[in-house]
């Protein structure tokens, strides 16, 4: 199978995040970055389909040189080659994001279209769910959000997606699109060896043409921290009394 996987450089869920004093960007000072959730699922999800089947793993993102830490990483576990659409770090609204990547899939593809383009369900920073649908139509291929589970069959990509109670099944023809959400796999660790391999990675750029899209950003707001405040009721049997207190005002005794 040939399968590209497309990832995206995010600040590492769980961080403090904190903005630019003009409330427009992120301030990247004390952040650590890495590749959204649902996308390294996708990655390993890619790989484990390039064990299981035969083929080969592109990995593309679009963002700053930075964003060549995700694909060496990709590579690390397991990827083939490394694809960086290159900006000047601004951030690029999902029509412009989509138009370049479909762009790029068309120059990469050369005749030869990928089985199957993945990618994560949505970003962890943006959340906008739109990227991978705005290519997959620009590419006139079929796509399915929200998948937990592949099985290539043939010339057929059957996917499964969580519902209440059970799993829908999708079959879509080669070749096809996926978003795939966080719990697909487990992701793997590098090795020291996948490690060293990556950083031989050739990192193949690509300039492509994008018109910025209907969407602006026009603030970002960070909000307010909720302090909680820690009562301590008292040391050894002595705060017997004061729990069954509190325990008596929740309702619960």
């Amino acid at each position: 199978m040939k399968i590209l996987c497309c990832v995206k450089r995010v600040p590492a869920p769980g961080a403090k995040i904190n903005v630019t004093a003009d409330g427009m960007d992120v301030d990247a000072a004390h952040l650590g970055f890495t590749t959204s959730p649902h996308e390294e699922c996708g990655v390993e999800g890619a790989i484990q389909l390039k064990e299981e089947h035969g083929g080969e793993v592109t990995v593309l993102t679009l963002g700053p040189g930075e964003a060549e830490e995700q694909l060496r990483y990709a590579a690390s576990v397991g990827a083939d080659h490394g694809v960086l659409i290159p900006t000047d770090g601004s951030a690029y609204d999902p029509q412009r994001t989509a138009a370049a990547i479909a762009a790029a899939v068309t120059e990469l593809e050369a005749g030869e279209p990928f089985d199957l383009i993945i990618f994560g369900n949505e970003s962890a920073d943006a959340g906008g769910f739109q990227v991978g649908i705005r290519v997959a139509h620009a590419l006139g291929r079929p796509i399915v959000q929200g998948i937990k589970g592949i099985e290539p069959d043939g010339d057929i990509i059957r996917a499964r997606r969580e519902i209440d109670g059970g799993f829908e099944v999708y079959e879509l023809p080669r070749p096809a699109v996926l978003g795939v959400k966080e719990g697909l796999n487990l992701p793997r660790y590098p090795t020291m060896k996948g490690r060293l391999a990556s950083k031989k990675l050739e990192i193949r750029s690509l300039d492509v043409e994008a018109d910025a899209g209907g969407q602006q950003r026009v603030r970002l707001h960070r909000p307010e921290e909720q302090v909680s405040e820690t009562v301590i009721l008292g040391e050894g049997p002595e705060a017997a009394v004061a729990v069954v207190d509190v325990l008596a005002e929740l309702g619960v005794l």
